[in-house]
């Protein structure tokens, strides 16, 4: 395996998880979207990285990471970076607290439909700067 192959394999699990996100939305589940948006992002932004060469950081929010080495991507994706890093820093922010909770901070009373569009609409330009990047060979025939 390459790390090419490690990077498209990072896409195509974001890529799985839209999907998802289209469930929860349907079932009202805001605050899972709000997490499950967050992982989503997070595989699409480590998948460009290793795209790049760039062993991503173990952190939730490598939008520090991509600023970094922005000099590793083309002009196309240069563009969006700074928006990337501020979608990845939002939803790093909200992980614990969509998926745990607190005594004062109840998740499913927090979260409402527009939390969770805000999250999927993030996590669907994320999956799509990577997907500009990255080269998804055609599925196979069955």
């Amino acid at each position: 395996m390459t790390t090419a192959d490690l990077a498209r394999s990072q896409l195509t699990k974001a890529r799985v998880r839209l999907t998802v996100l289209d469930v929860l939305m349907d079932q009202r589940a805001y605050s899972d979207v709000v997490r499950e948006a967050q992982e989503t992002v997070e595989l699409a932004l480590k998948a460009m990285l290793r795209y790049v060469g760039v062993d991503p950081p173990k952190l939730h929010d490598v939008g520090p990471t991509l600023h970094r080495y922005r000099g590793r991507f083309p002009e196309q994706v240069q563009q969006h970076l700074d928006q990337l890093a501020t979608i990845s820093a939002d939803l790093r922010q909200e992980r614990e607290r969509a998926f745990y909770g607190d005594v004062d901070f109840i998740p499913t009373d927090h979260y409402t439909a527009e939390h969770g569009e805000r999250a999927r609409e993030g996590a669907c330009f994320a999956v799509a700067a990577a997907e500009a990047l990255i080269p998804i060979p055609p599925a196979r025939p069955a």
